[in-house]
């Protein structure tokens, strides 16, 4: 995935809510008594809005931030049952059969992108299904990936509000109009410090 963080508008939450939608995040109901700090920190969120500050010009970059999908991911090193797992196209995800809620990944994970399940939940998308006390986090909507779609939700959301910030694709395809757009465009990652590799580069960082 590339993310073009010059066309990413402040303010902007259509990715957010796309992805909410698409796997069914807004279909948890905050508990009965619970206050708004303590159902803001719990609540899931597979991708988020963030803001980045350069130090030495001030200049502030608006990008969403989700999981990174590491060529080497922390989160599936530190797993003790394989619940975390990388799939042969890249693609980490979180087998919730398996999933003890031990929550080691997250504390791994350099990003904060996964998020723990503490509520029961009533209502779920049939292709998204998810578990209370299980660890969970941005798959890329491997659902539709799987079906044959080219697109993620919250490239399809970016587009539709006329940003056109977010691309997926196949890195590997080196023919690829993900392949064709690095090739064009200078891109980077964040913390790239770490050597994780990720799968998700953004321009004008």
């Amino acid at each position: 995935m590339l993310v073009d963080s010059n066309k990413c508008v402040e303010n902007c939450t259509a990715c957010v809510d796309a992805c909410n939608e698409e796997n069914g995040i807004n279909l948890l109901q905050r508990p009965s008594g619970q206050d708004d700090g303590m159902w803001n920190a719990q609540r899931p969120q597979w991708i988020r809005k963030v803001k980045l500050q350069d130090r030495q010009t001030g200049e502030i970059t608006n990008l969403p931030l989700m999981c990174q999908h590491c060529e080497s991911p922390p989160c599936v090193d530190v797993c003790p049952t394989g619940a975390s797992f990388k799939r042969a196209d890249g693609i980490v995800m979180v087998d919730r059969h398996i999933c003890i809620g031990c929550r080691y990944c997250m504390m791994a994970c350099p990003y904060k992108a996964r998020s723990f399940l503490h509520q029961n939940v009533a209502e779920q998308r049939v292709h998204t299904p998810r578990g209370k006390g299980c660890v969970e986090s941005c798959n890329l909507c491997v659902h539709r990936i799987d079906a044959g779609a080219t697109t993620t939700a919250c490239q399809d959301a970016c587009n539709k509000d006329g940003h056109q910030a977010i691309l997926f694709g196949d890195l590997k395809d080196p023919d690829s109009e993900l392949s064709q757009m690095l090739r064009q465009k200078s891109s980077g990652q964040i913390r790239a410090d770490l050597e994780l590799n990720t799968g998700v580069r953004y321009t004008s960082l």
